[in-house]
């Protein structure tokens, strides 16, 4: 697999806290260099990439992050608020504490009405695994299968571990086969990147990918 292909599955991410204009700035230019799937950057920050990349590149941007425990309502306000300040793309986090309370139907409904309020953009629910044991892994590849979202997304890379293979492999066999998978969190070298892609995930969330690229050219 060619790097271009490999760069073409790739969310080029810049969620940090400490995230600055001219960081963003650098990540929008870099995707659109290097054909970037999109760039996944902070809310507070979509509405000027957007004015900055045009149509060039899509923005993706991150809703009840990193521990999903916002209300329903202040969820779906965030992924309107983004969508209309010209996100193409949203990635929320689930309600962990419903899946470890066994209320699968609650976060079914949840990630429906994100979906609604994204106006047609594409969704990406993230369940963090490192979290979850294998059967609530399982039922959360059905309950996003059932949600309308277009993908479901290993990690935040914010908690105890990132996206392993096991796991995109288990959201293989166990999601619908419309349900695109994300692998986000350690994604560390163009090795990795070929190993997840080949066992079935369509996106990348990684910022390494990039700078490996650069590091090539020199």
């Amino acid at each position: 697999m060619e790097l271009k292909e490999i760069l073409s599955k790739c969310d080029h991410t810049l969620i940090s806290q400490t995230a600055t204009w001219e960081q963003i700035k650098a990540i929008c230019d870099d995707g659109m260099k290097y054909g970037t799937a999109s760039v996944c950057i902070p809310a507070s920050y979509v509405e000027r990439a957007k004015k900055y990349v045009g149509d060039k590149l899509a923005i993706c941007t991150v809703i009840g992050f990193p521990n999903g425990y916002d209300t329903t309502a202040a969820k779906c306000f965030m992924a309107y608020d983004a969508v209309k300040n010209g996100a193409d793309e949203v990635d929320m986090v689930i309600n962990i504490g419903w899946v470890k309370d066994g209320l699968y139907d609650k976060v079914l409904d949840e990630i429906k009405a994100i979906k609604t309020a994204c106006c047609g953009k594409l969704l990406k629910v993230i369940i963090e695994t490192c979290l979850l044991t294998e059967e609530e892994k399982i039922r959360m590849c059905r309950v996003v299968s059932e949600s309308g979202a277009e993908y479901i997304k290993t990690s935040t890379g914010f908690s105890t571990g990132g996206a392993t293979k096991e796991d995109v492999a288990l959201m293989k066999k166990y999601c619908a086969p419309e349900l695109k998978i994300k692998a986000a969190g350690g994604i560390s070298s163009i090795e990795d990147a070929r190993d997840f892609i080949n066992l079935g995930a369509s996106r990348l969330g990684t910022s390494r990918i990039v700078k490996l690229a650069k590091a090539l050219e020199k």
